[in-house]
């Protein structure tokens, strides 16, 4: 009997022993939970490295599985948040539109049609349609030939009313006015009026040669790049420009296999009208007339519509991709509530309006063109973060989150973090411009927590706080959970 009590006793103590270290680490992790001011240290090591210091970063992470504030670093500071901003755009579109929301692309004539033959014009009126690709629109010009449409014995008017947004100026940003990024909104806008050059290596004949798609006469391109042995750790990507000519010179290295970009040039109506003559040709269509801006008239009369993509398609796109013009495109169709054309200041009252409604705070809040695209958007993390955490309480949870890049898969994470624990576990928005960088969007752990994280750099070396960005990931995954699990676990 006594052996017995013995054992028990032996139990018992075994289990204080336990008790006493647990309560060790849970001191340890309270401790840890209270200085929630303090950057992680591995955060810290990674901004020390890079040259940051940490007056330049701000952060928010928020445990939403029990509802409580892991982390905050410079929380109430405005930070200019680039591509995150799109955080705010494509949620509000969600909940003030509709994930089934559409834009509409109108034909009408102002003739009669008979046996093939319009006698009068033929009108292109758009409302934003932000993915009126190339394959879209040959469909849709094969419907109008379906219709019986073959020959314009008028003119092609292009009417881009809706949107009323001024002259825009693709260099103003970065002096890059090839790049598609750069392309403003327009309630017309066809295939984002880029062509996709193709430069394909010839290592028998030693040559490169570029493809166009589409091939447009209004356009020159001008080879002179010259076929080179070895890696491919450049390749002469940016040409020359001159009027509507892309030159481009220097080494393609062999190593570089094929390799493909998009780049804008021609000015909206002439690009349209080139691309219009080109197809409406091969589909077997004619037009006597020029393709030009216009309106239509209030007599014209309906002759086909094209619907668009779901809104919920294009905030996908939108946000995987950190796609510029449609998020400028969702921004601007916030303002459809009121009467057309929709402008940038009918957007920024109807945003406003919503996030009252919502009960959010936003002083501060800076939006220029609702893509993050801007020198002039500023969002403090904690704002960023209270909409985080009302989007992920929301029923338009599954499509806010489906539409963010998941680490180490797909978008712009597709290439960060494939060796790390985060991969897989993660739905991240990211940021760059030059002197910004930023992250957002939620981590999931092994305990099956979820957490919202916010991070922003704004300083001249964030090029180099990749790897604090991603260490943070990393921690809101790993080490704040575990902190957050013994605190749940001993209440």
């Amino acid at each position: 009997m006594r052996s017995q009590r013995t054992k028990l006793s032996n139990s018992e103590m075994c289990k204080h022993l336990i008790l006493l270290l647990a309560g060790g680490s849970l001191l340890a992790a309270s401790f840890a939970l209270a200085a929630t001011t303090v950057p992680p240290a591995p955060v810290a090591d990674a901004l020390e490295r890079a040259g940051v210091p940490e007056t330049a970063i701000g952060i928010h992470v928020y445990n939403l599985s029990d509802d409580e504030l892991v982390l905050d670093v410079a929380g109430d500071t405005l930070f200019n948040p680039a591509s995150a901003m799109k955080l705010i755009t494509t949620f509000a579109a969600l909940d003030i539109l509709g994930p089934a929301f559409t834009w509409k692309t109108d034909v009408l004539t102002d003739g009669p049609l008979f046996d093939g033959r319009l006698a009068g014009n033929l009108y292109f009126r758009g409302h934003g349609d932000p993915r009126l690709t190339l394959e879209r629109f040959w469909l849709f010009l094969r419907e109008l030939r379906n219709r019986g449409l073959r020959d314009i014995s008028g003119n092609v008017y292009l009417d881009r009313s809706a949107f009323a947004v001024g002259a825009h100026d693709p260099a103003e940003f970065d002096g890059e006015p090839t790049r598609p990024y750069n392309v403003g909104a327009d309630a017309l806008l066809l295939n984002y009026k880029t062509v996709l050059l193709r430069f394909v290596p010839d290592e028998a004949a030693r040559r490169i040669t570029i493809l166009s798609e589409p091939l447009l006469p209004s356009l020159s391109i001008v080879n002179n790049l010259a076929f080179g042995e070895g890696h491919c750790d450049f390749w002469p990507r940016t040409p020359t420009q001159s009027g509507n000519t892309l030159a481009f010179t220097g080494v393609f290295p062999s190593g570089c296999g094929e390799k493909s970009r998009h780049y804008s040039l021609l000015e909206p109506d002439e690009y349209f009208a080139a691309v219009f003559r080109l197809l409406w040709a091969e589909l077997g269509g004619t037009l006597s007339g020029s393709v030009e801006a216009g309106t239509v008239p209030r007599d014209a009369t309906p002759f086909a519509t094209l619907e668009s993509a779901s809104l919920g398609e294009v905030v996908r796109e939108t946000n995987k991709f950190s796609n510029n013009v449609m998020a400028r495109h969702l921004f601007l169709t916030l303002g459809s509530e009121h009467d057309y054309p929709l402008t940038t200041n009918k957007a920024r009252a109807v945003l406003n309006e919503w996030l009252t409604s919502r009960g959010f705070d936003f002083s501060g809040l800076e939006v220029d063109n609702g893509s993050g695209l801007s020198r002039t958007s500023r969002l403090t993390p904690r704002q960023l973060g209270q909409l985080l955490i009302e989007a992920w309480r929301s029923p338009l949870m599954p499509e806010l989150v489906a539409s963010l890049p998941l680490v180490a898969v797909d978008g712009t994470m597709r290439r960060r973090l494939d060796e790390s624990p985060v991969a897989g576990q993660a739905h991240v928005k990211t940021g760059y411009l030059e002197g910004v960088r930023a992250i957002a969007g939620y981590v999931n752990n092994l305990a099956g927590q979820t957490f919202s994280v916010v991070f922003f750099v704004n300083h001249d070396r964030s090029r180099y706080a990749g790897r604090a960005l991603d260490a943070l990931l990393e921690w809101a995954h790993g080490t704040a959970t575990e902190s957050s699990a013994l605190l749940r676990n001993a209440r």
